[in-house]
């Protein structure tokens, strides 16, 4: 499998769906479903059983994952596209926008 072009952590665009241009963080990536879970994007509404956790149970809203095609890294507050280089004997991500390494 290949390595995945965004990371936890990441500030990414939302480029395609319901909340296209919305920015967010990445709280979680799943690369076997090609699966990210952004901040404040994708929101739905689950309704929760009363459990130990949430006694009172009731309508919750959460994010759910969308697709990683659909999402844009955002560098220096611009959305690029995300390259692989080697740097000395490490492979570095970067934005391929400007050429700057991103880590």
């Amino acid at each position: 499998m290949s390595m995945l072009k965004i990371k936890k952590g990441d500030t990414v665009k939302v480029i395609a769906g319901k909340d296209c241009n919305t920015e967010g963080k990445v709280i979680s990536v799943d690369a076997k479903k090609r699966k990210v879970l952004v901040e404040g994007v994708n929101m739905v509404t689950k309704h929760a059983k009363p459990s130990q956790a949430n006694p009172n149970g009731g309508i919750i809203q959460k994010e759910a994952p969308i697709d990683i095609s659909n999402v844009m890294l955002v560098y220096k507050g611009k959305a690029t596209r995300v390259g692989f280089k080697m740097d000395g004997d490490r492979k570095v991500r970067f934005a391929k926008a400007t050429g700057e390494v991103i880590d």
